[in-house]
């Protein structure tokens, strides 16, 4: 929880602050004197009577009752006094500094939980351990550089990274990016990023608020608040951009499904920021370039237009674009030919309009209003402008302020002369812009918003099943791989179509029954996990010679425990499994299947609960859909078909959240009929 003492203070006391500003105690103080906190501020320290001008007690009986209490001292004794504080002088904020909790060792993991105890029975904020503090236009309690000129139609950042927090204001703040509210949440002891988004979202205010929130994750602890909150923002207007750290771990561990093998858990945070809405960023460059993006207005078209005096970045960008989705179509007629007559003879305007390194301000702002007023198939534009050093541009630089501030559509502007135009680059940002020094970048970085899904309904769909015989099913049954029966009846249960099966584990029962077999058939070996790798499936059985042979072969078989009996079907191969990652819930995969599977890895990956939009916008990136549309004049996949499977496999683990691994594969499609082949569940209690 977040109190107000956190947020808005009126009285600030520094455990450890000095008169060192070489210290994080003494550099932490002069930050906040700097940025003109109005309230009562004090010092703690047993040395000193006066530190940097502040009134310093050197007793802690001495304090009066104070708000926020920032620590600066060893982490052996930070529990004692954040006791005394919260217990004594009613405070009920704290932003502990100091490192030696739970990022070192045990004994600091039993210091920091003592703190945490604490800061609890009173209802109180702790941010931090270990983090750099927190920036806000009421207090600068941070001991880092730099602080940027705090504005409320700038970013609000939280960062589970204090060092990472400071790298991208270094590198954003001469770009042009503005900062609203800073959190460097440290070790997380008590409130990690997911909580201070929570407040966020509870508390949002749309008039005074920001709606840029960007987010550094080292861990994602609380997964479904995330998607809860960041959701809701994103429907209040809010734009949300990203990075979780930590990729490269084990992913795909030893796992005994396909589903196991292609998921991880940062697979299920890449489907979770897609549920939620968020932009994932890979790197501190990539959050800048997607942030700068979200600066400006949202792109509500694919259609850009090029404007450039250099014809050699423009052909970079329109290939980025290009290739990302976006497009940079032809720009002719009448109204094309009157602004080429304004232009020097050379000029194009074909898109991208490129009016010559000779090119003038006074032309750049009649290309932008063309552009802007006269080509309705152009949704927005790009404008790079930068020099070789002949001479200055400031005029230029003051043409597109102007066009930006006044225009209908986005103007995004890319001004690579960072150096040889330092000044006028300087300038224009003054004048509250957000430039972009690289084409590319940019270009990516537009595509990526513009093709981020807005969240939707997060209940899932609603329909008809078998709650309670799901229930019954699972409760009878042990951990492990369920029975085949027990597998039929649970998709039954959803209605998902399947194949019509028998399942025989003595060879007498099947000669009981051998006259009444339909061919062609495929039997398959129950028991193995993986059947093709022993030669647990035989096909286009014809004969009932050949069912008796290849039962007896496929029952020596290691492992074996009867042999499934199902009609021998035709069409695509596709699959869908689903895998329960720890805290997401269950990551539902689904693509092009067979024995393909995991050579292609064309799947998709959705968190449950899912919706229909939800799964037919990913269906439509796969890179084998065209399949689903027909291919060289074979009939195509009803996708509706494959999506209702999808959405009947995740109201299935809702109702039965003891599934842990799932896997159809295959599932045959042909036409309308879609019917799945092969199952295996496996459930944990």
């Amino acid at each position: 929880m977040i109190t107000k003492q956190l947020t808005h203070p009126e009285s600030i006391v520094v455990v450890g602050g000095s008169n060192d500003i070489q210290k994080p105690g003494g550099k932490i103080l002069k930050n906040i004197v700097d940025g003109g906190f109005n309230g009562d501020l004090f010092v703690l320290n047993p040395k000193e009577d006066l530190i940097q001008g502040i009134k310093s007690y050197r007793d802690p009986e001495e304090l009066p009752q104070v708000d926020l209490a920032i620590i600066a001292i060893a982490a052996k004794y930070t529990p004692e006094i954040v006791d005394f504080l919260a217990h004594k002088r009613k405070t009920r904020a704290f932003i502990i500094i100091s490192a030696g909790f739970s990022e070192e060792s045990e004994e600091g993991r039993f210091l920091e939980d003592k703190v945490v105890k604490t800061v609890n029975e009173v209802g109180g904020s702790l941010i931090g351990p270990n983090c750099v503090g927190v920036l806000t236009p009421q207090h600068h309690s941070v001991f880092t550089k730099p602080i940027p000129k705090l504005d409320k139609k700038g970013c609000d950042f939280i960062s589970g990274s204090g060092a990472t927090a400071c790298f991208i204001m270094e590198a954003g703040i001469p770009k042009g990016l503005t900062f609203s509210n800073v959190f460097s949440v440290g070790n997380s002891a008590q409130m990690g990023v997911e909580d201070i988004l929570k407040h966020m979202d509870e508390n949002f205010d749309p008039e005074n608020d920001s709606h840029i929130k960007l987010l550094y994750f080292e861990s994602i602890e609380k997964p479904k608040l995330l998607l809860k909150h960041a959701s809701s923002l994103i429907k209040k207007g809010c734009r949300i951009a990203a990075i979780k750290a930590g990729t490269s771990e084990a992913g795909s561990r030893a796992a005994s499904s396909h589903t196991g093998a292609l998921s991880s858990p940062d697979n299920a945070v890449s489907a979770l920021f897609k549920k939620a809405g968020i932009v994932r960023c890979y790197g501190r460059e990539d959050m800048i370039s997607i942030a700068s993006v979200f600066m400006y207005p949202e792109l509500k078209g694919k259609n850009i237009a090029v404007i450039t005096h250099a014809g050699g970045p423009a052909v970079m960008i329109t290939d980025t674009l290009s290739n990302w989705g976006l497009n940079v179509p032809a720009i002719k007629g009448k109204e094309a030919e009157q602004l080429k007559n304004e232009l020097f003879p050379g000029s194009s305007v074909a898109n991208p309009i490129d009016f010559l390194a000779t090119g003038t301000a006074e032309q750049l702002g009649v290309i932008i209003d063309h552009v802007d007023q006269k080509f309705d198939h152009i949704d927005a534009m790009v404008v790079i402008f930068g020099t070789p050093g002949l001479s200055k541009i400031d005029d230029v630089y003051e043409v597109l302020d102007q066009k930006i501030k006044s225009a209908c559509k986005p103007i995004f502007p890319v001004l690579p002369s960072t150096l040889t135009a330092r000044d006028e680059v300087e300038t224009f940002v003054s004048k509250g812009h957000v430039y972009f020094p690289d084409e590319v970048n940019l270009g990516i970085a537009l595509s990526r918003v513009f093709y981020t899904q807005k969240p939707g309904d997060l209940s899932g769909e609603e329909m008809q099943v078998e709650s309670k015989r799901i229930r019954q099913i699972v409760g009878a049954s042990e951990d492990g791989y369920i029975s085949p029966e027990n597998i039929q009846a649970l998709l039954d249960s959803v209605a998902i179509p399947r194949v019509i099966e028998r399942t025989y584990y003595q060879k007498e029962t099947l000669l009981n029954d051998i006259d009444q077999l339909d061919y062609p058939l495929v039997m398959k070996v129950i028991g193995p996990v993986h059947k093709s790798d022993v030669g647990g499936v035989s096909l286009n059985i014809k004969d009932a010679e050949t069912v008796l042979s290849e039962f007896e072969r496929m029952m020596d078989i290691t492992g074996a425990k009867g042999i499934l009996f199902q009609p021998m079907l035709s069409g695509y191969e596709l699959y869908a499994g689903v895998k329960k990652e720890d805290k997401f819930g269950h990551l539902i995969m689904f693509g092009l299947g067979g024995i393909f599977i995991e050579i292609f890895k064309d799947v998709r990956s959705v968190l449950a609960p899912v919706n229909k939009k939800e799964v037919l916008n990913e269906l439509k990136q796969l890179r084998g859909f065209k399949l689903f549309q027909g291919v060289r004049g074979k009939a195509g996949i009803d996708e509706n078909k494959f999506a209702d499977i999808i959405l009947r496999l995740s109201k299935l683990v809702q109702l039965a959240p003891e599934i842990t691994e799932l896997d159809l594969n295959p599932i045959l499609a042909e036409c309308e009929k879609v019917v799945a082949v092969d199952a295996r569940i496996r459930i944990e209690k």
